[in-house]
């Protein structure tokens, strides 16, 4: 957010859009600098704790109405293997949820972009609820603090120790609740801010965006947003079957989308993440395997298969182990990477697919 959208939250704003404000305010630009070491490098939790700006500063920031938000934490759900899913509202009354999966060495935050999804994929409860939802409920996007809050939220409970091993969040995935690229302009200047070493620090390297095919926004964040992962939820081969599985597919099919894909920049031994729910009897045949290596074929890529995960109300149903090994033996046969992922924190509806179930009262 810039100079054209002045919020009353601090977190909002980026570089440009503080700097706006201490002009209006009849600051120095170093100012700006000043405020943004403190939001989003130093996280102070007020602006009360911004030391280094005079108190004339401080106080009329505060008497503008101008604050640091954070979300609440509604409710935290610990899942036997481990994984931790966290419910966070904001000053709406809406909510998002959020994921923390740990792994060897890596502690991996999954984060909403949407106070839901309206794309209504048909193996995925939070598209499915969400695509319900019309007039002053329908799905919104999350502002750049609710993205950051997220972030922040995870790394309060990270800090006290409960994650055994883990002392830091070290990846971040754009793969919960929305469609990101749907809040492009968002997600972008949050995804600045993340990654820049005088913010937040993350590692470009260690954050992916997952979409499901929004191609104009593809491309515009190969452009803006050089260095992150990208990560496609594909899930069928022909456009027939994923009209049915992904309605967006009616607006960009799979020719356009795959051009997309062969011409987004990477980075020097980067691969786009293709992602592929298995679902038994649906797009698990030894056809789709093969239709799948051939539509991808020029796409520099590799391939992570997910067995679907089911929730209440579906009729579909995960494959069996050894129909999924096969289905990736076939991949592996045609020279792919495929790797099989393994489903986390399903006991609390937190896998993939399942987000929205502490929202909707459906305890999974």
């Amino acid at each position: 957010m810039t100079t054209t959208e002045i919020t009353r939250d601090l977190r909002d704003l980026d570089k440009d859009g503080l700097t706006a404000l201490m002009e209006s305010l009849g600051e120095k630009p170093y100012r700006a600098r000043q405020v943004y070491d403190w939001l989003f490098h130093k996280n102070a939790a007020s602006i009360s704790d911004m030391t280094d700006l005079s108190l004339s500063l401080r106080d009329r920031l505060e008497a503008d109405g101008f604050y640091l938000g954070s979300p609440e934490l509604i409710q935290e759900r610990m899942s036997s293997d481990g994984s931790m899913k966290l419910v966070l509202g904001f000053k709406d009354g809406e909510q998002a949820e959020c994921v923390l999966i740990p792994d060897d060495n890596r502690l991996t935050l999954c984060i909403s972009s949407q106070s839901g999804c309206a794309l209504g994929c048909e193996f995925c409860m939070t598209g499915i609820v969400g695509a319900k939802r019309t007039g002053n409920n329908a799905v919104r996007n999350l502002t750049q603090s609710e993205l950051i809050g997220q972030v922040r939220a995870a790394e309060v409970l990270v800090r006290k120790g409960l994650f055994e091993g883990h002392i830091a969040v070290t990846n971040i995935v754009l793969m919960g609740m929305g469609e990101p690229l749907l809040n492009l302009d968002n997600v972008v200047s949050f995804i600045g801010i993340l990654t820049d070493q005088g913010g937040m620090g993350y590692a470009a390297r260690r954050v992916t965006l997952s979409t499901a095919g929004i191609v104009p926004a593809i491309k515009e964040l190969g452009k803006r947003a050089t260095g992150i992962n990208l990560a496609v939820s594909l899930n069928a081969a022909t456009d027939e079957m994923r009209d049915w599985l992904m309605p967006i597919n009616k607006r960009y099919p799979l020719k356009q989308l795959i051009l997309a894909l062969r011409e987004y920049p990477l980075k020097k031994r980067r691969r786009i993440t293709i992602e592929y729910v298995l679902i038994k009897g649906i797009n698990d045949t030894d056809k789709d395997a093969k239709r799948l290596a051939r539509l991808l074929r020029h796409v520099e890529c590799m391939i992570n298969l997910i067995p679907f995960n089911p929730f209440p109300g579906t009729e579909f149903e995960r494959p069996e182990d050894a129909e999924v090994v096969r289905f990736q033996h076939l991949l592996l046969e045609e020279g792919y990477t495929a790797y099989i992922r393994a489903s986390r924190g399903p006991d609390i509806g937190a896998a993939c697919g399942q987000l929205g179930s502490l929202r909707e009262g459906k305890v999974l």
